[in-house]
């Protein structure tokens, strides 16, 4: 395997963040653009080490003139990430929501949580990378984050990548079929 030089690997960082982060100083940095408008319905929960994160993105998503369903949970009292991020991946699944945000600890529970809902292809995302990533290669309809791992600015970024970022089709596609055709064979509707 070819190991990245400190300098190619800084140039990719600032492609991909010159191509997917137009930061304004505008109070959001996320955008509703106007060929979405029918694609803004945005279903988010978390468990309560997210509560704070869940309740910042959603002021971020409001802003920017997304429609939200807030799943839950509604306060910082303990409780289980399992029953949020089955809301969550319920409301991508069904159509009721265009994407989905799930906000945990670290993130890798509500993932495999929501990939056990049929149709939803979660992503745990820990950098802008991983977002742009999800959605190009992947196509994710549900994102999941790690509040005890990344910070809220970090956090808004990669919100604002992974939303932005488009499927990228062509060789990719194939691949999302076959991701497709294993849950068609485990999963029956």
């Amino acid at each position: 395997m070819n190991q990245l030089s400190d300098a190619e690997l800084q140039a990719i960082i600032k492609e991909a963040l010159s191509r997917n982060l137009e930061m304004k100083p505008e109070a959001s940095s996320i955008s509703v653009s106007k060929t979405q408008t029918s694609h803004t319905v945005v279903a988010i929960g978390s468990d309560h080490g997210g509560f704070d994160m869940k309740e910042s993105l959603i002021l971020e998503l409001k802003s920017a003139g997304y429609e939200v369903n807030d799943c839950g949970t509604f306060s910082q009292e303990a409780c289980d990430y399992p029953d949020f991020a089955l809301a969550v991946a319920q409301q991508v699944s069904t159509g009721k929501a265009w994407r989905g945000v799930m906000i945990d600890g670290a993130g890798i529970g509500s993932c495999m949580v929501a990939n056990k809902v049929p149709h939803v292809r979660a992503a745990l995302c820990y950098d802008v990378s991983s977002a742009m990533n999800s959605r190009e290669h992947n196509d994710a309809n549900l994102l999941t984050l790690g509040a005890g791992l990344i910070g809220l600015g970090l956090a808004k970024q990669i919100l604002k990548t992974w939303l932005t970022t488009e499927f990228g089709g062509g060789r990719h596609a194939k691949r999302v079929d076959k991701i497709n055709a294993v849950e068609r064979q485990y999963f029956k509707d």
